[in-house]
């Protein structure tokens, strides 16, 4: 008497499509989720960035060519970096505190698919303020820009490690510090950093400071893509925004791993 066995189920693997697609599925329920906040956090960008341009020109007044061009391609950084830093661990922070993020934690996918769906998320977020940032620049300082080939990418690269940094601070500090962290970065950015002037009106202590910390580098980037003839990116400043998106990645994987 022969006995017949059944084959062994055989359990397919991931691959990097499915991993795509979870990415850009996770991304869509986030959008759909937010859609309630989405316009209203879009009028806030906006705001800020028409904000930015104009309180900027009563406290300058008329400035010089160069002056203005550092305001007017300034004001689009302020914004991918102030949604990064700010909106992003204030969003992150509450989802912690009322245990939203813990739920959604528990869904079938890949920790680093749910992160990567989330910055790519807050990116998108903070592509209409940056270029409403530009528009407000160009026509309230009247200046010409020279647009670079790579002027996309380079934003998209900005807004994703803003969003990285911010996130990793959500995730890695308790929530109530982050916030409170988040408070003081908005005056930092605004004006302690060199976004809309030239870094060498600041203290040599603080230049150094800046020369290895991300708004500066994201800076240099946006300011390099706008107007290319007249500003460029250092080589080293490109390798420390790398650098800081990579860690911040890391850490925020690290800590939603740790804590699923």
């Amino acid at each position: 008497m022969t006995t017949l066995t059944a084959p062994a189920p055989t359990v397919t693997a991931p691959t990097r499509t499915d991993g795509v697609r979870q990415t850009l599925l996770l991304a869509q329920w986030q959008l759909r989720r937010q859609s309630q906040f989405l316009p209203l956090m879009v009028v806030v960008q906006v705001f800020m960035a028409v904000a930015t341009v104009v309180g900027y020109g009563l406290l300058v007044g008329d400035p010089d060519p160069v002056t203005a061009l550092f305001l007017a391609t300034g004001a689009p950084t302020i914004t991918l970096v102030t949604v990064g830093l700010v909106m992003v661990p204030q969003m992150v922070g509450q989802s912690r505190m009322e245990g939203s993020l813990d739920w959604m934690r528990t869904l079938p996918v890949p920790r680093i698919a749910f992160l990567l769906s989330d910055l790519l998320v807050w990116t998108l977020i903070a592509l209409p303020g940056m270029a409403l940032g530009v528009v407000a620049g160009v026509l309230r300082f009247d200046v010409d820009l020279s647009l670079a080939p790579w002027l996309l990418p380079a934003t998209v690269l900005v807004s994703l490690t803003a969003a990285a940094v911010g996130y990793a601070m959500a995730t890695l500090l308790p929530p109530q510090l982050a916030m409170l962290i988040t408070q003081a970065l908005v005056f930092v950015v605004l004006l302690f950093s060199p976004v809309s002037y030239p870094a060498e009106r600041m203290p040599a202590w603080l230049q150094t400071a800046h020369e290895w910390l991300p708004v500066e580098p994201m800076a240099q980037l946006v300011r390099a893509g706008l107007a290319q003839d007249t500003f460029t990116m250092p080589g080293r400043s490109l390798v420390v925004l790398l650098a800081w998106a990579a860690a911040s990645l890391v850490g925020a994987a690290l800590a939603l791993r740790r804590r699923a």
